[in-house]
């Protein structure tokens, strides 16, 4: 396999690709990683949105799943060849990093988010569970990133197999798949690299320490575009990235110094949760955004293979239907065509819909009640409701139903539910650079969390004919409520267009 450097410079620009990145600058990718890029169900990403509903309260978060994805297939191909080479330094025997292993990582960087459905997050996270409650545990992006990553290499194989390099991609296809999803158990009897070798399954999504290269671009990618400061630098992590024995098997270590840079990355996660991922506003917009697909769900139609007919929730199971899923389907409920013909309940539910997405075009959105944390799950939000909705004295005609309010319980951590991912992680000192070791959270801060996961409880009011002072009300019913630590300030009314 020709490497860029290795090439003449002539022949290097024809081989290989150069992409100006806004996050990465001028990256080059190998001639098969071009192919992949310039199919149907790779270039599907373009329109879909990296944050979905965000979209509609921060103005730059226009960004794609498109961009994000090249990004992580060049983090990916950056570390492993950091990797590489310091190999050369450790004392034999040693694992062997070839070229086709590298390739293989950059290919799972790039297509390990060809499964995200329309508006990302809310597709897998709202609309399936709503629509198909048996597959909400079931079925998620990734599972649908695999069985795209199959149908892309049959939709293309004549074009993929003009690169010189195309058997790599058709004799590692079930390893790469295997790169996308991470560890997973029952891995080792699998695969017969996998010992010498997994280190590199914890490249693209890394489920030891949530470490990732995905991470590193959707964070950096996620800040630029949001306006919000990013105090982790994922190039000094690649930098002094390298491969240490750690109980018989090579893990990726990185120096002791960077304690402090990890420790940002995953401030760095919970920030965009709180200020971005999970603001209220995006959670309302995407909650509305959800109800508008559910009644729309049966009416839109997607030919798949064989000519065969799917509904947006059906279209799962079908690739062919599933690659003409996209953000498009906002504009196919709001530009819908209706006759006189149609069938009632499709006039009914289109008709809802497409009230309630034109609601969210002029800011007529569902009012947020309250927000607040805390320590333990909240498992019964129906009595949240109805707490919510008892009457205490409320003027006559707002007559206030449970069903008016929608609490959402959503879990935030560092990534490892309660547990600290830096405990995870090994290190190394510059005097005896293979040998790994543990940094405990003591001798790093005193002021690095005590607790990594606690639950943000949302509570949205859909009727928005209803004065504040009701809402307030109602919200103070819940001051008693057990397992609620309440000395969170109420959040600040939405003041206006793109408010956060």
């Amino acid at each position: 396999m020709a490497r860029p450097h290795d090439t003449e410079t002539e022949t290097m620009e024809v081989a290989y690709k150069v992409f100006n990145d806004p996050i990465h600058g001028h990256i080059e990718l190998h001639p098969l990683l071009v192919k992949i890029i310039d199919t149907p169900q790779f270039q599907r990403l373009r329109n879909i949105k990296q944050l979905g509903g965000a979209y509609y309260v921060f103005p730059g978060a226009s960004h794609n799943r498109f961009e994000h994805s090249i990004g992580v297939g060049y983090l990916a191909g950056k570390l492993a060849k950091s990797l590489q080479k310091k190999l050369l330094r450790l004392p034999k025997p040693k694992p062997e990093i070839t070229e086709s292993d590298i390739l293989c990582v950059q290919i799972a960087g790039l297509c390990h988010d060809l499964g995200h459905g329309p508006f990302s997050h809310l597709f897998d996270a709202m609309f399936i569970p709503k629509v198909l409650p048996d597959l909400a545990v079931k079925w998620k992006h990734e599972q649908a990133s695999l069985m795209m990553f199959d149908h892309l290499i049959v939709e293309n194989k004549s074009e993929l197999e003009k690169v010189e390099d195309w058997q790599v991609l058709s004799n590692n296809q079930d390893f790469i798949k295997e790169l996308i999803v991470g560890r997973q158990d029952g891995q080792q009897k699998r695969m017969n690299r996998y010992k010498e070798k997994s280190f590199l399954y914890d490249i693209v999504a890394n489920k030891t320490n949530e470490i990732d290269v995905d991470k590193f671009d959707y964070f950096a990618r996620d800040c630029h575009h949001l306006g919000i400061k990013n105090n982790f630098d994922h190039n000094r992590f690649i930098k002094f990235a390298r491969l240490c024995k750690v109980d018989g098997e090579y893990q990726i270590c990185t120096k002791e110094q960077e304690v402090g840079n990890l420790y940002d990355l995953f401030h760095t996660r919970n920030s965009l949760h709180r200020r971005a991922y999970q603001h209220k506003v995006t959670n309302i917009v995407e909650t509305m955004i959800t109800e508008a697909f559910v009644l729309a769900d049966k009416h839109l139609k997607f030919e798949g293979a064989g000519g065969n007919i799917f509904t947006m929730s059906t279209a799962i199971d079908d690739m062919v239907a599933y690659t003409k899923l996209t953000d498009n389907v906002f504009e196919q409920i709001l530009f819908y065509t209706l006759t006189v013909l149609d069938d009632p309940r499709k006039v009914r539910e289109l008709t809802e819909a497409r009230k309630i997405l034109m609601d969210i075009l002029s800011r007529d959105l569902y009012k947020c009640v309250g927000q607040l944390y805390s320590e333990e799950e909240i498992q019964d939000t129906k009595a949240m409701q109805h707490k919510l909705a008892v009457d205490q004295g409320n003027p006559p005609g707002n007559n206030l139903k449970p069903d008016d309010f929608i609490v959402n319980v959503i879990k935030m951590n560092y990534g490892l539910k309660d547990k600290n991912p830096i405990d995870h992680v090994r290190f190394y000192r510059k005097s005896d650079p293979t040998k790994a070791f543990k940094i405990p959270s003591g001798q790093v801060s005193t002021l690095i969390p005590g607790h990594f996961q606690e639950w943000l409880i949302q509570v949205y009011c859909k009727r928005t004919d209803v004065e504040g002072e009701i809402l307030r009300a109602a919200w103070d019913r819940l001051e008693n409520w057990p397992q609620l630590r309440m000395n969170q300030p109420e959040p600040e009314a939405d003041k206006g267009p793109n408010s956060t």
